[in-house]
């Protein structure tokens, strides 16, 4: 079992087990943990933490330019910024703006962040949809319970596969379907010297839904399938420092500690993405068995 097998099942399974109004429409005392200040910090080679406590944001940095991933709550826009600052770089040096899944809690504040930064947001089509219409998505299986969030005007669609590039930074989307339609995982190389890690910034795989929404219903019988090949890709890619829009999910923040306590190893390992795929499918197996004892509606 993995170092941090438990904690991502319990995640996992808190989340899967709770109400999509739970996740999505967070009480004031989750809020204000996805607002606490968190100090910004390298992770590896140009990768850096600049989300709050309870929600990731990462940047990616080259001297052509800067990716950020995610951006947290709507409110947590001058913070991330500051966070950016504390690190020496410069807002205005975002040039490109991703993100996993268009929900309040990870794409709130890109309309803010992309009109400070200048960036361009980048989407797959599920999620500029979502994005444009400020998270009121019909597809969405938490819609009616996922919070709105200020919509995105200005989206570039890009294709499933298509590589993001800018100046000597390449990173590759991954289609993630299941927590959303839209939702999406991204994999870079970053490097320290000659040690170069292969970095995978996995979605979250909990399975939530809204009202009478069924992930069993007839009515919708790809849904399952696409998450079940989408877990067998996460399992599959390389994976060197998993990190995910939650950070407890994959305790990113006390191996970030660990690591700066001096355990060089904290970060690494290898098995990660296959063991949070297979907690995945771990999540999926009981929300198919709450369906099938919940009665019909």
């Amino acid at each position: 079992m993995r170092r941090y097998r438990r904690l991502i099942l319990a995640t996992c399974l808190a989340l899967a087990g709770g109400s999509a109004s739970a996740a999505a429409s967070p009480g004031a005392a989750l809020r204000a943990t996805w607002s606490q200040p968190q100090a910004p910090e390298r992770i590896y080679g140009n990768t850096w933490y600049v989300g709050s406590h309870g929600l990731s944001a990462i940047l990616i940095t080259s001297p052509q330019g800067h990716v950020l991933i995610d951006a947290t709550l709507p409110e947590n826009a001058p913070m991330i910024e500051a966070n950016i600052r504390k690190l020496g770089f410069h807002v205005r040096d975002i040039k490109r703006i991703v993100l996993t899944h268009a929900h309040g809690d990870h794409a709130g504040a890109i309309a803010a962040l992309a009109r400070d930064s200048g960036a361009q947001v980048l989407a797959r089509a599920a999620q500029a949809r979502a994005l444009t219409a400020g998270g009121d998505d019909i597809d969405d299986p938490q819609h009616g319970d996922a919070p709105l969030f200020p919509a995105v005007r200005h989206v570039r669609v890009i294709g499933d596969n298509e590589t993001v590039h800018l100046g000597s930074l390449t990173i590759q989307p991954h289609p993630t379907p299941g927590h959303t339609p839209g939702s999406t995982s991204w994999t870079w190389t970053s490097c320290e010297g000659t040690q170069c890690r292969a970095m995978v910034y996995a979605d979250s795989l909990t399975l939530l839904a809204a009202g009478s929404y069924r992930f069993t219903d007839p009515a919708h019988p790809e849904r399952l399938g696409d998450f079940r090949r989408a877990l067998a890709m996460l399992a599959a890619l390389p994976c060197d420092i998993l990190m995910t829009p939650h950070p407890e999910a994959s305790d990113l923040l006390k191996r970030l500690a660990a690591r700066d306590a001096g355990d060089r190893d904290a970060l690494r390992d290898p098995h990660a993405c296959k063991a949070y795929a297979q907690l995945g499918e771990e999540s999926m197996r009981q929300r198919i068995i709450e369906e099938k004892r919940a009665p019909s509606r």
